[in-house]
């Protein structure tokens, strides 16, 4: 070969591998931390061809998860294979540092011949959303509570509904944990079988005086036959366990509230100044609800009606059920559920009242919860609502349901929110595989529903994680009911409307909703616990959820969006031992 066609075959060779492979040719890859707050952690210069040499980066209580070329974290760079070949940026994953690893116990219960919603509903073992046990065939339920604390133990007397309860008689189950229960077989109170003023049995409460313990609760009698179709009544005790009806003792609704028919559930608290019993009783008075104060003797000989402390400025509801006064900090609160509505609190500086304007707290499927306090935190003891067909796809209605159980925070401003019991949450102990690589998806989607697998729906589980979203539509959670997404069950957030909801039938049915202001860009976490058909979903520091889902167990848990784009990280699935 001559020299010149020599010269122009090198030449030639040089071109195609600088076109080709970059030879000789050097890129810059920058390297971004990716968290806020970060700084960039500087450029390595790469040859064309060569795989990146850098140092694992750090960040305190997180876990380094891989580079990835775009910030969604959708495309990951294998800094042991991937060459590069121009020049790029690489973010960094995250996940958080958990200590714990992925386990497969292999002990889950096998729902896959339970297709039925009943049949996954009779096969749940229900341990902190307490039910009680069947009576025969029948399904009996925890309807209004009266949670009382005394020596470490949490005594939760409640009205029960159906099995061999006899219209409405109290009953009692105790707990020192929140999670295992003891429940007592006979009713504590029983309704008159004979009839009378109590011959069904509403809401009341316990307070001890002394070495005397006092269950003050609301007889019901047939306003057709009796002058009051309620009355405060009382019976005594030696201990929380047994209680005697005092024959003759009761209080009747002042004449000043111009009716005979609404005047129930006595709160009762003792006076540590006095030893009086202070009893607050919700009434009505022209069709607006009340919640009214009297002021008893210790030994229950005098009673004194102080008059009205509170009254419904929404003008909605008929009557307030269960109320309660309690304090956090330096403020007093009173709450009370509104009818096939939510639980409400108001606050004030005294303990009964001038009282601010009332906001809902959580929303109605968390029903007739009064707090419980133990010297060191506050709870709220409700139930969950159910429906009277597991198989409804419209509505959860029902009166009464499952034992809930909720703490009560206190956040700077002196409004409440509710977090998840900590033995609750403790207890889910076993990290579980998720259906997505790692622990971190992005979701993008515009006016149609996008779904994406994400976890599995166990008896009894806990989700945690963070998230930012940048759009205004709707995300969450999605469960499936029957295999068809035009059923699915959803936990929405919604930013645009400042809410989270549950609905069914993809959207189409809503159930219940409550506040929560979202806003883009910002960085939030969520902790989701269900067991059996009862879920709640907790915007952690912001709002709470209490969900009601059948036939969904034994199914897969996906992300959903529309018009919205989510960045979900630092996911885990829990089940317990």
């Amino acid at each position: 070969m001559n020299q010149k066609l020599l010269s122009a075959a090198l030449a030639l060779c040089v071109l195609v591998c600088l076109l080709v492979t970059g030879c000789g040719q050097s890129y810059t890859v920058k390297l971004n931390a990716n968290y806020p707050g970060s700084e960039d952690l500087g450029e390595v210069s790469v040859s064309s061809g060569q795989t990146l040499n850098s140092e694992t980066p750090v960040r305190e209580g997180y876990v380094f998860e891989g580079w990835f070329t775009d910030e969604n974290l959708t495309e990951s760079f294998n800094t042991a294979s991937d060459k590069v070949k121009s020049d790029l940026t690489l973010y960094a994953a995250w996940d958080k540092d958990t200590g714990d690893s992925i386990q497969e116990p292999g002990n889950d219960k096998d729902f896959s011949r339970l297709r039925t919603p009943g049949s996954q509903e009779e096969a749940y073992d229900y341990s902190f959303f307490f039910l009680p046990e069947t009576d025969g065939t029948s399904q009996p339920y925890v309807g209004d509570t009266m949670p009382y604390y005394e020596d470490g133990v949490y005594y939760i007397y409640y009205l029960k509904e159906a099995g061999d309860s006899y219209n409405h008689s109290i009953y009692l189950v105790t707990t020192t944990d929140f999670i295992t229960y003891t429940e007592y077989d006979a009713p504590i109170l029983e309704a008159n079988r004979s009839g009378g003023q109590d011959s069904w049995i509403g809401t009341g409460s316990v307070v001890k005086v002394g070495e005397k313990y006092y269950f003050f609760y609301t007889g019901h009698g047939n306003a057709a036959t009796l002058e009051y179709a309620e009355k405060v009544m009382v019976a005594e005790g030696d201990s929380p366990l047994a209680f005697v009806k005092r024959e003759g003792w009761e209080i009747t609704p002042p004449s000043s509230l111009g009716q005979k028919n609404d005047f129930r559930d006595p709160q009762a608290y003792v006076d540590p100044e006095t030893g009086n019993i202070i009893l607050t009783i919700t009434a009505s008075q022209g069709g607006v609800a009340r919640l009214l104060k009297y002021t008893l003797s210790p030994d229950l000989q005098t009673v004194t009606y102080d008059g009205i402390i509170f009254t419904d400025p929404t003008g909605a509801f008929w009557n307030l059920e269960c109320s309660d006064t309690f304090r956090i900090g330096d403020t007093w609160y009173i709450t009370y559920s509104g009818q096939d509505d939510t639980l409400w609190y108001a606050s004030s500086e005294n303990p009964y009242g001038p009282y601010g304007e009332p906001t809902r707290l959580d929303a109605k499927l968390f029903y007739a919860a009064k707090h419980v306090e133990d010297g060191e935190k506050t709870y709220m003891v409700g139930w969950a609502r159910r429906s009277e067909s597991v198989s409804s796809t419209q509505d959860v209605a029902a009166w009464a349901g499952n034992l809930v159980v909720q703490e009560v925070i206190r956040l700077e401003d002196g409004s409440l929110i509710l977090d998840p019991v900590d033995s609750v949450q403790d207890s889910f102990q076993v990290r579980r595989a998720l259906q997505v690589d790692g622990s971190h998806l992005f979701l993008e989607s515009g006016s149609r529903y996008s779904y994406t697998d994400a976890f599995t729906c166990y008896e009894s589980f806990m989700l945690t994680g963070d998230f930012v979203f940048t759009g205004e539509g709707t995300f969450g959670l999605s469960f499936d009911y029957n295999g068809r997404t035009e059923k699915n069950k959803l936990i929405v957030m919604d930013p645009k409307n400042d809410k989270i909801s549950l609905v069914f039938n993809e959207g189409n049915t809503h159930i219940t909703e409550t506040s929560a202001v979202l806003e883009p860009g910002e960085s939030y976490s969520f902790t989701y616990i269900q067991e059996g058909s009862v879920g709640i979903f907790y915007l952690d520091g912001k709002a709470s959820l209490t969900v009601r889902l059948y036939g969904v167990s034994g199914k897969t848990i996906q992300f959903f969006a529309e018009n919205n784009a989510i960045q979900f990280t630092s996911l885990r699935e829990y089940t317990r031992n």
